[in-house]
């Protein structure tokens, strides 16, 4: 038979549908702990879906295949031997694809965080463009936006945002996000007109549950102070930003919404998920050093992409993507790059299952 079923692994198929019959037959009995079985439920249906969808056309093959003996049915047998080969390779590949490991973290909200690097003025406004290009992005896709933090400079640019994006799947469509974005345009504020490069940091982190991550109340150190509201508007307003310090790892967290109470719950809800994403990079450190399947290793320190205004190109220099799209991008129309980031990822890790 002339199937390519090389690298699918019947055993742990056969496994997979068996654990999936053993869940469904425990919640039919009430047994266990129903959240957790729900839950891997919802993980394992979709891909013994695809498993079924994949046995279902290899039976249609071995059968279109016995017909061609018979000599009445032989034209019809080798009209649809031939729909169902094309079929084929697209059906192994979503069975591959849905075998991959999962990143626990995919499914849920994240954190966004956008700072400007160099570049004074002009960096803080193309901060700005990029938390536009990415409000615009959660809108398209029925997120929420909430602003945890954010400072602006006087042009109207961004010298700080923190943000909490809420929705399904989240930080799987987001987490190539994280890294240096430069830009090279003439800056809105220079008559000579000449192309200026500057860039912005983008962090993007799972959100974590205080299961994940334990903050030893001993290891931080909370200080209220007055809020600094942007110009004049909350020049009046109580003591009520809270600036957290986790001690051992040196991060310092603020929050100043309005009320004190909130900011404190906000805060460290944003340094649990720094913490948690800290975690994450020490796993992920251990294990690229023997793989390569990371698309742009998490290093926040890396430059990622170039926005260049004046030639309307985009280019995602970690896989080396070029689109000559930018305004419709800057209005929030990232699925392409994600799209491709997202299977380039994919194809490295089903290069390393494969050896």
């Amino acid at each position: 038979m002339g199937n390519s079923t090389g690298m699918i692994p019947f055993e742990r198929l056969q496994k997979i549908k068996e654990r999936l019959e053993y869940v469904e037959a425990r919640m039919a009995l009430g047994e266990g702990d129903i959240a957790q079985l729900g839950r891997e439920y919802s993980e394992l249906k979709p891909v013994v879906d695809q498993i079924l969808d994949w046995e279902r056309l290899v039976a249609d093959l071995a059968e279109a295949e016995a017909m061609l003996d018979d000599p009445e049915m032989r034209e019809l047998a080798e009209e649809e031997l031939l729909g169902l080969r094309e079929r084929l390779p697209e059906v192994e590949h979503a069975v591959q694809l849905s075998l991959l490991p999962k990143d626990a973290a995919d499914a849920r909200p994240a954190m966004l965080e956008i700072r400007p690097g160099t570049g004074g003025d002009e960096a803080a406004l193309f901060a700005g463009d990029l938390a536009r290009m990415y409000q615009r992005y959660v809108e398209q896709h029925g997120w929420r936006w909430e602003v945890i933090e954010e400072a602006t400079s006087e042009l109207g640019g961004i010298r700080e945002l923190v943000v909490r994006i809420k929705g399904d799947g989240v930080f799987a469509r987001l987490k190539f996000e994280s890294g240096v974005h430069r830009v090279q345009r003439v800056p809105e504020t220079e008559s000579g007109g000449r192309i200026h490069t500057s860039a912005a940091t983008v962090a993007v982190l799972p959100e974590a549950e205080e299961v994940d991550i334990a903050i030893n109340p001993g290891d931080i150190r909370i200080d209220t102070m007055r809020a600094s509201g942007s110009g004049g508007q909350h020049v009046n307003t109580t003591d009520s930003a809270v600036r957290i310090t986790h001690m051992p790892s040196g991060i310092v967290v603020t929050s100043s919404e309005k009320s004190q109470h909130r900011n404190r719950d906000i805060a460290m809800q944003v340094l649990r998920a720094r913490l948690f994403d800290l975690e994450r990079q020490k796993v992920a450190d251990e294990r690229s050093a023997h793989r390569k399947s990371q698309v742009g290793s998490g290093d926040r320190s890396e430059r990622i992409r170039t926005y260049n205004f004046p030639q309307g190109r985009l280019t995602d220099h970690r896989i080396g993507l070029t689109l000559y799209k930018l305004d419709q991008i800057m209005q929030g129309d990232l699925d392409d790059i994600i799209d491709a980031l997202t299977a380039e990822h994919q194809a490295a890790l089903l290069a390393e299952l494969g050896t």
